[in-house]
């Protein structure tokens, strides 16, 4: 009888351990099927470490210096890294060279947010069930600072599913929506073929007639777009409206970030019973999740993950520059409630065995 797959099994290209660890880089992937925030590493050029966390339908992230944003079910939650602390993490001592830990949690109800990114010290999300960019604070679930000029007024209808979200000149440059409509899920009725890449500071329409256009990007200058419904990595000509394919792969492509000359791009298992994938071209090819490396300069895939369980379905991906082997605590995680930073320093709050059984012994 064949035993179960352990979870999280995956088949990686040799390469990729090689590739991280020259770069000196991990890649974090988020899957709200699964629920999960994954660190991928490779602290050696020789193996792949995986660690997920549970953040309840994770969907975007992003990453500014030492501050960490993960959009999950009806939160958004804030993380800083304090490497001096990695080290001395209580259940694997000695393993990692950052630490990211939860310091805030705005509490948003169920907007459905995609991409996230800082702009300065704020942080703007999109806002795909009332079709707007929004940002936080302590006041209200959501502040709206930008919606697309063809949708009417703020309701909680995800009428034109706007997405993603890209950053240039220390602004929000572009965003992409499924539809340019005006209903409640409009874009549901030419979803293969009604997308919109959006100028945001001039709320001009820069492309139209895009295949679920997902994961907009500004790097060096260039504007780059996934057609996930095509599974093309394309670069955008804002200036005349067109784009030139880069890469055409058989995959549901979203989720993309460079780091110098390459690009992880992921890509999703899709969902056969779902209405709004089944019929996609690129359904039938489409059958694992995982993480593809292209190398920009030959416009090629030269390495990949593939997961064989457990994930299904991609959002983001982000890369985390200068570590190895990053950890990641949530706040189900008990050593959450230990870790203390201060301006005095900072400390696991945490007794040793024999401190512990004084207290019981005194209890008693």
């Amino acid at each position: 009888m064949q035993q179960p797959l352990p979870p999280f099994t995956s088949k990686y290209s040799p390469n990729l351990p090689e590739i991280l660890n020259s770069l000196k880089c991990t890649i974090a992937i988020s899957t709200y099927q699964a629920g999960k925030v994954v660190f991928l590493s490779a602290p050696t050029p020789e193996k792949i470490m995986q660690l997920p966390r549970n953040f309840e339908k994770a969907m975007g992230i992003t990453l500014s210096g030492n501050k960490m944003a993960i959009a999950a079910k009806s939160n958004l939650h804030i993380l800083k890294n304090k490497p001096e602390m990695a080290p001395n993490y209580p259940k694997n001592p000695n393993t990692y060279d950052a630490l990211f830990m939860p310091k805030l949690t705005y509490h948003t109800g169920q907007l459905a947010l995609h991409d996230l990114h800082w702009v300065g010290d704020k942080l703007y999300a999109i806002n795909t069930l009332f079709s707007c960019i929004s940002e936080f604070d302590d006041n209200f679930s959501f502040r709206s600072t930008w919606q697309p000029g063809f949708i009417t007024e703020l309701a909680p209808e995800d009428r034109c599913h706007l997405n993603g979200m890209a950053i240039a000149n220390d602004r929000i440059e572009y965003v992409t929506a499924l539809g340019e409509t005006n209903n409640f899920h409009g874009w549901r009725e030419k979803k293969l073929s009604g997308g919109v890449l959006i100028h945001v500071p001039t709320n001009k329409i820069v492309l139209r007639d895009l295949a679920m256009p997902h994961s907009p990007r500004v790097y060096d200058g260039k504007v780059y777009l996934l057609l996930s419904a095509e599974g093309k990595i394309v670069e955008v000509n804002p200036e005349n409206g067109t784009y030139e394919t880069i890469l055409t792969t058989p995959y549901f492509i979203r989720g993309m970030a460079k780091y110098g000359d390459y690009l992880f791009v992921a890509h999703s298992k899709l969902r056969h019973n779902s209405s709004a994938f089944r019929d996609l071209p690129i359904a039938k090819e489409s059958v694992k999740a995982g993480v593809m490396v292209i190398y920009l300069p030959y416009k090629s895939i030269i390495g990949s993950i593939m997961y064989e369980n457990s994930i299904d379905e991609i959002y983001d991906v982000i890369v985390i520059p200068g570590f190895v082997r990053p950890n990641i605590m949530n706040l189900d995680s008990e050593e959450n409630t230990y870790v203390v930073d201060s301006e005095y320093g900072d400390f696991w709050a945490i007794l040793d065995e024999e401190k512990l059984k004084l207290i019981e012994k005194d209890r008693q």
